[in-house]
């Protein structure tokens, strides 16, 4: 079987996560890198969405409700526009913050369809709005669905439909998020179910008949006691943002994507939200040596 037309994004944004660090914005892309670096390699042209770097004494602006709103559209653009020259059958996306997704998914979304299913592995449902954050790492579904962010969701040409969405690993949510989801009707896999089995995913699958499967990893559906390069392992931060923590092991979302592989053609693969913080710290103690310049 020929395989398909890849490109490999690498999409080191940050402007959208959330980051409590003396450098923020530094672990995002620099996990982006790292993530691509880790990958197998291959022929599949590796390209990268500028995006600007962090810098000491960057402003942050916050626009209709959410910080970088200009700057991200501006990258989420850039995005879409190398998708849109290379037309690629299958998507393969290094970021970043979650929202590293978007331009992705509405591709993809455009290309196959009523046949595309998105399988969302998260510790977090991503439907989250302005009046609710400030970060739009949170909105990224959200926008694909056509709530979240304004003009971010405007960016969007077709919408998903809530059918055509499931979340795997999404346990406890806020309020306003539950409001959400039971108001668009989205269905939620738990981490005892992924954990067990891929059948209630592979199930999803068949009964929906979907050919082409888009999936968004976010690295923090994983368990923080077994994984620690996430958000809420910043050995820097002792009390980080309040939130839902993965309960999943590598091995449970690895089995999770060979099984769905199995069952349809993988089109589209996000990782998102790894946050190598003993590698990042690694590396600025050996910048700081001057016997190693």
């Amino acid at each position: 079987m020929t395989r398909p037309k890849t490109v490999r994004l690498l999409f080191p944004q940050w402007q959208g996560g959330y980051d409590e660090t003396p450098y923020p914005g530094q672990i995002y892309a620099f996990g982006s890198h790292l993530m691509s670096f880790l990958a197998p390699q291959n022929d599949d042209p590796v390209i990268e969405v500028p995006v600007p770097a962090w810098h000491e004494g960057i402003e942050a602006p916050k626009e209709g409700g959410v910080f970088y709103r200009s700057v991200i559209m501006k990258q989420i653009e850039a995005a879409t526009a190398i998708l849109e020259e290379r037309q690629p059958e299958r998507v393969i996306t290094f970021g970043g913050d979650c929202l590293v997704s978007q331009a992705p998914f509405a591709y993809l979304a455009k290309r196959y369809g009523d046949n595309l299913g998105v399988l969302w592995i998260d510790a977090h449902p991503d439907i989250t709005t302005p009046a609710d954050f400030d970060h739009s790492h949170a909105m990224v579904l959200g926008n694909l669905l056509g709530g979240g962010e304004p003009a971010m969701a405007g960016m969007v040409e077709r919408k998903l439909l809530p059918s055509q969405v499931l979340y795997a690993g999404v346990d406890n949510v806020f309020s306003h998020e539950r409001k959400t989801m039971d108001e668009m009707g989205l269905c939620a896999i738990p981490s005892a179910s992924v954990k067990k089995d891929s059948t209630d995913v592979l199930d999803w699958i068949e009964r929906n008949h979907f050919e082409h499967i888009a999936i968004h990893l976010d690295l923090d559906v994983l368990d923080p006691a077994f994984f620690k390069s996430l958000l809420f392992t910043n050995p820097d931060v002792p009390n980080p943002i309040e939130s839902e923590h993965g309960k999943l092991r590598l091995s449970h979302v690895a089995r999770l994507l060979a099984d769905v592989e199995k069952a349809a053609n993988v089109v589209g693969m996000s990782f998102a939200e790894y946050m190598p913080w003993d590698a990042l710290n690694l590396k600025k103690m050996l910048a700081g040596l001057k016997f190693m310049r």
